[in-house]
């Protein structure tokens, strides 16, 4: 895959970095300043996954976002310090509700309460619950090409990765209580503890009030809630687990954690890690809130409801990158995520693609394909738009991938699946899209008398032009013909000083003829769809509805 040439040097960038104001590298500017506070050889970014249900594209959102914030500090060290990037898996959670999107609920609901690592999985493909989701998300990730280290929760509780951070906390255990007991109901409070016991019996995660602990010989004790009897456990080896807020904390400072964002839903979470962190002795991480995503009612997206789009749904419909730029647009700004935002993406991901080599380097930083592609975007070659093959699928019935390359080709000679493959897997794309999406509320109107009479006038204009007509030449003819009354819009002139033509001409022209409400520009479908079929379109609509 060839790349574009940049328009600056890796060493004309750094400058230009730090003058830029993208996103990612206002982020990367604040882990610069941290380390002129505290020096180190390498910076470490993490994300956190909750396994509790399958991947959400929320989770790819803090990965991808993340990523480019760590490519901005690269760029802005010149690749001086060495970077890590862990996913953190919260997998020694306790399973507290059976979620919707899965098989098996009652199996699942004999072992609430255990770590998502003590669930047996209800796919019956890995050994856990926890296992199977955290499989997912790392093939999805992987898919992506990230360069990441997975890292699971029971495997660094266990282990004793986390051991020298737990001590810190059961010594400073009064800090951190005066941290978290303020910010808890008075009912929560009396019996609150950041120690969780796995019980040894039931292998449940338990919270229950601690009733002594030793910060010499490292344990804890409470009351088992059944039999009643004393339990003494050590905080180490995977005997305990922490609560999640000073689990954020221990983890930041066992792991020397440097940078990690955070949904907005959490931001007050974020700063009571933070001041626990600070009082176990490390310093919080860098990081800012994002945006949650919402389904098309409004509501946020959540693993365990299911709703949303999943990851597999956007790839079904769309390409990698598509997402990515979802990812990348105004992290700050709640957006839906749902299935009528794709086609812009993926169209809006080739523009940008096509205006980068004409940019120079301080237009390129803030192009959104750079950080997308970690600053070598590839060569943009796609010859037909994602909403130009939904309309030519809409308007042809196609079932087929062949129907669609049958237009392509008489359009753009030479153009062919083997030449174009990424254009081969969009007309794949648009197909599923249709399918699913518009075939489904596909619904023609009727014209008045005046669009009747405008779309007889088309017609007969249409026929009459040469088959090799180009787009822009249709497109007039078009312009032509809508101008007159209702479509004419004084507001916005023609080239001639004559009154310009409304949208709703060409909103017509697709409610009347296609069935959908908008379109690509109709000359350029028309080039592409050809001369003839656009008028035995025509002919169709005038027919059905006379």
């Amino acid at each position: 895959m060839s790349t574009i040439d940049l328009a600056a040097s890796p060493s004309d960038l750094r400058p230009l970095a730090e003058q830029s104001s993208a996103w990612p590298f206002e982020q990367a500017k604040q882990i610069v300043a941290r380390l002129k506070k505290k020096p180190k050889d390498e910076v470490l970014f993490a994300t956190g996954y909750g396994p509790s249900g399958l991947p959400h594209i929320g989770t790819f959102g803090e990965v991808a976002r993340t990523t480019m914030v760590r490519h901005a500090f690269r760029v802005l060290t010149e690749d001086k310090i060495k970077t890590r990037l862990i996913a953190f898996s919260d997998d020694m959670d306790g399973l507290r509700k059976v979620p919707d999107n899965v098989p098996n609920k009652e199996m699942l609901a004999e072992h609430l309460g255990k770590p998502l690592t003590r669930v047996p999985d209800p796919f019956g493909t890995h050994p856990s619950f926890g296992a199977h989701n955290n499989a997912r998300l790392r093939a999805f990730l992987d898919t992506f090409g990230f360069d990441y280290e997975f890292a699971s929760s029971t495997d660094y509780y266990t282990s004793g990765k986390f051991d020298a951070a737990l001590l810190r906390v059961l010594e400073r255990l009064e800090q951190v209580m005066a941290i978290m007991l303020p910010s808890l109901r008075e009912e929560r409070a009396a019996s609150y503890s950041p120690f969780l016991p796995i019980c040894p019996r039931t292998g449940m995660v338990l919270y229950v009030p601690i009733v002594a602990h030793n910060a010499k010989s490292g344990t804890i004790s409470y009351d088992d809630p059944e039999t009643k009897e004393r339990v003494t456990l050590p905080v180490t080896g995977g005997h305990c687990k922490l609560q999640w807020k000073p689990d954020w904390a221990m983890r930041w400072l066992a792991l020397g954690i440097d940078y990690e964002m955070a949904g907005k839903d959490l931001i007050d979470s974020v700063k009571l890690s933070g001041k626990i962190c600070t009082a176990l002795g490390g310093m919080p991480p860098e990081g800012f809130n994002y945006e949650l995503f919402l389904d098309d009612k409004g509501q946020k997206i959540s693993k365990s409801k299911g709703n949303g789009l999943t990851i597999d749904e956007w790839l079904r419909y769309a390409s990698p990158e598509s997402l990515s730029l979802f990812m990348y647009r105004e992290p700050k700004a709640a957006k839906r995520l749902y299935f009528d935002v794709i086609p812009r993406n993926v169209d809006d991901y080739q523009q940008f693609l096509e205006a980068f080599p004409r940019q120079d380097a301080k237009q390129q930083l803030a192009n959104p394909v750079w950080h997308i592609h970690a600053g070598y975007p590839p060569a943009s070659d796609m010859p037909v738009t994602f909403q130009m093959l939904l309309t030519l699928v809409s308007s042809s019935n196609a079932e087929n991938a062949a129907t669609l390359w049958g237009f392509i080709g008489r359009y753009r000679p030479g153009v062919t699946p083997q030449t174009h493959p990424k254009l081969d897997a969009m007309v794949g794309y648009a197909i599923n899209y249709y399918r699913d999406f518009v075939a489904p509320t596909k619904k023609f109107r009727d014209p008045s008398p005046l669009e009747r009479a405008a779309l007889q006038d088309l017609r007969d204009a249409l026929s009459q032009l040469p088959a090799d007509t180009s787009a822009e030449e249709i497109q007039n003819v078009v312009y032509e013909i809508g101008r007159r009354e209702p479509f004419l819009d004084p507001v916005k002139k023609g080239k001639d000083g004559r009154p310009g033509v409304s949208l709703d001409w060409f909103n017509m022209l697709y409610q009347v003829l296609l069935g959908q409400e908008k379109g690509p520009r109709f000359g350029s479908f028309v080039a592409v769809y050809g001369l003839q079929n656009a008028v035995t379109m025509i002919d169709g609509a005038l027919a059905r509805s006379g």
